[in-house]
């Protein structure tokens, strides 16, 4: 291998190990921020990132929840139990199939919930605006597919 391509080769496992040291310390940061959140409005870790997952994909069935949330079904019922009695969510009748349960989140409380991220978000927005549209398109890509990865990590370990 020529010098050229072997350390553009180091470089380039350098970079990508700072790429994962960095996600590593962006979900720690982002889990405790989750905690002082929950802990604010009274909710249990899961509680928050099931009212999330409603929030982003609803409404669900209690079924797709729990499969979106990795959870087993009694987990999910006991989840949506806390979240519908502290007003966070309704379990209503399916329209399409009056058997069936839909989980909507009730968005009269989501002032309250976004006013807890509100210091993130104008954090975010203010480092955004130091980049180009074009860059900010790409660290999207990124991520979206960082996420994808992760999905398709998390599946593969439930399934094994």
């Amino acid at each position: 291998m020529d010098p050229v391509s072997s350390g553009d080769a180091r470089r380039q496992r350098r970079a990508t190990v700072e790429v994962k040291q960095g996600l590593r310390e962006l979900s720690a940061q982002l889990t405790l921020l989750n905690r002082q959140v929950g802990a604010r409005l009274a909710l249990k870790d899961i509680d928050l990132d099931c009212l999330d997952l409603i929030n982003s994909h609803g409404p669900l069935s209690p079924t797709a929840l729990a499969r979106r949330a990795g959870l087993h079904a009694a987990t999910t019922t006991g989840v949506l139990d806390r979240l519908e009695r502290a007003g966070w969510v309704s379990r209503d009748r399916d329209p399409a199939d009056r058997r069936a349960v839909q989980v909507r989140a009730l968005h009269d409380r989501n002032a309250e919930l976004l006013g807890l991220f509100a210091g993130m978000n104008s954090s975010v927005d203010r480092i955004c605006a130091d980049y180009e549209d074009a860059e900010l398109e790409r660290f999207a890509e990124f991520l979206r597919r960082t996420a994808d990865a992760g999905r398709h990590a998390a599946e593969e370990l439930a399934g094994a």
